[in-house]
């Protein structure tokens, strides 16, 4: 269990994928960039790249142009040699994910709450 304010420190945002390619000698990575917005209001996050253990579940063409939910405040992580500057979230279900995504379009670096 986390307390509330524990969860506040949390920056959830939503971001539209911009490019995806297979992480070479990976079966499971995509290297994504992501835009999360450059709009003051939206904390003028910019763009991203994220590498997500997705790459069973999804091809990478399939995912351009896609809006997610992203984990923007994790520390960053080196995996196979590319800065991992966010995490997207998805669901698992029978060892399969699924990306969250909005019910419908919305600015790029739109808070989730």
């Amino acid at each position: 269990m986390i307390n509330f304010d524990d969860f506040q420190k949390l920056d959830i945002r939503i971001g539209t994928i911009l490019e995806a390619e297979k992480v070479e000698e990976a079966d499971k990575l995509l290297k994504l960039k992501v835009d999360l917005g450059a709009d003051p209001a939206t904390a003028g996050l910019g763009q991203r790249t994220i590498v997500a253990g997705i790459a069973k579940d999804y091809k990478p063409q399939s995912l351009i142009g896609k809006q997610l939910v992203i984990l923007t405040n994790l520390e960053p992580r080196t995996i196979r040699g590319i800065e991992s500057q966010g995490m997207i979230l998805a669901a698992v279900i029978d060892e399969k994910a699924v990306i969250l995504k909005p019910a419908k379009k919305v600015p790029n670096g739109t808070k989730v709450r």
